[in-house]
């Protein structure tokens, strides 16, 4: 599982160009899912997350997690983190799960988030066309694999 989290100002989510979701202070996690990731991978991801210190404290340092500041989180299935663009032109799928595999891991994913209940979790839709606007906050961001 991969994932890469920015801190924002405030984020949304269009969805088929119809529903647009949004959230304000936060982050905005896109999460791609591997062939060999587990339940346990879900769950390790989201603990990791919701308690990785990227917001500053008073003095300026990382020092408060997206839980302390009772931040918001846009989570964004995005299978191609996992892309591989070493050999020719075309990016390579193959360490990607499929749908099947994939849909119940972020889910999964998701649900551990929400049950956090100290912050709101708004999410894109598995498999549909989406434009993100994110307003990276720093920009900070960071990559997380298991």
């Amino acid at each position: 599982m991969k994932a890469v989290i920015q801190r924002v100002s405030k984020a949304s989510v269009t969805i088929d160009n119809i529903e647009k979701r949004e959230t304000g202070k936060g982050i905005v996690v896109l999460l791609a899912v591997s062939l060999d990731d587990t339940e346990e991978h879900s769950m390790w991801m989201a603990e990791k997350i919701l308690n990785l210190r990227i917001f500053s404290n008073h003095n300026n340092e990382f020092d408060r997690s997206v839980t302390d500041v009772k931040g918001d989180v846009l989570v964004i299935s995005q299978f191609t983190l996992y892309g591989n663009c070493m050999k020719g032109r075309r990016p390579d799928f193959v360490q990607s799960a499929s749908a099947e595999i994939a849909k119940p891991l972020y889910n999964k994913f998701v649900e551990y988030l929400r049950q956090s209940s100290v912050i709101k979790v708004v999410t894109g839709e598995f498999q549909s066309h989406m434009l993100i606007e994110i307003h990276n906050d720093g920009p900070v961001t960071f990559i997380i694999e298991k």
